[in-house]
């Protein structure tokens, strides 16, 4: 089995607690479901910098990472299986799937 890191790119923000909340119950749920696939359930993260040969900057990134986590699976097209109905889409958000690679 391999293990896939998914980052979680944009989406709208919910525009009230309750919606956060049903979002967030959504989002669980569909967690649950995956079982032990999901190696770690998810870790959010803040603002992020960019850093370049020539400098670090806090200027905006085009499609700025909200998140992440973990998924084994036996290859990338069962990865994006089990990731297709993740409810980030709802929110116009998209997921970038990379296989980690062992060392």
């Amino acid at each position: 089995m391999s293990k896939f890191m998914f980052t979680y790119h944009g989406s709208q923000k919910p525009e009230t607690q309750e919606e956060g909340q049903k979002n967030m119950e959504a989002w669980k749920a569909w967690a649950e479901s995956l079982g032990a696939a999901l190696v770690n359930p998810g870790t959010p993260v803040g603002v992020t910098t960019i850093l370049t040969k020539d400098g670090a900057s806090s200027d905006r990134a085009s499609n700025p990472i909200m998140g992440f986590s973990i998924l084994e699976a036996e290859n990338m097209d069962v990865a994006v299986e089990l990731l297709k109905d993740c409810p980030h889409f709802e929110f116009d958000g998209t997921l970038e799937i990379s296989e980690m690679m062992e060392m």
